[in-house]
């Protein structure tokens, strides 16, 4: 039993360590930013489920992206007291990815609430996202 679960843990380690791919001058390019500790995912583009979740590569024009967004929320007293886990399904859609560009999908939080944005590479904001759901883990 030990054997299938460490094969399946180093798989998704050594995913995590692989270099990332070049970015496709036919495509856009969209990387993924969020505060240290905070994990944010690609998780579907269109529906569709995502191999890598460290980023987004997609044709020119519409799509809906989706992420997820993995932080802690220190309540009450520092001391004594254990972070809350929350993690939340974000969605953002734009209607004009450009081929070749470079874009950031940037996660926030205040608090219990997440906040999602589209950045280009000058930091310009594009698009708002928006929360689908939130869990408390």
């Amino acid at each position: 039993m030990r054997a299938p679960l460490l094969l399946a843990a180093l798989t998704l380690l050594g995913a995590c360590a692989s270099p990332l791919p070049a970015p496709d001058p036919q495509q856009a390019w969209i990387e993924l930013r969020s505060e240290p500790g905070d994990l944010l995912m690609a998780e579907r583009l269109d529906g569709r489920r995502l191999n890598d979740g460290r980023y987004f590569q997609i044709a020119p024009g519409a799509h809906r992206l989706e992420a997820s967004y993995r932080f802690e929320v220190q309540v009450g007293p520092l001391i004594g007291r254990e972070p809350v886990q929350m993690l939340c399904y974000l969605r953002l859609d734009h209607d004009a990815f450009a081929a070749g560009a470079r874009y950031r999908l940037v996660a926030r939080h205040y608090l219990f609430q997440p906040r999602l944005w589209l950045e280009d590479a000058d930091g310009r904001r594009l698009a708002e996202g928006r929360e689908r759901h939130c869990i408390h883990q």
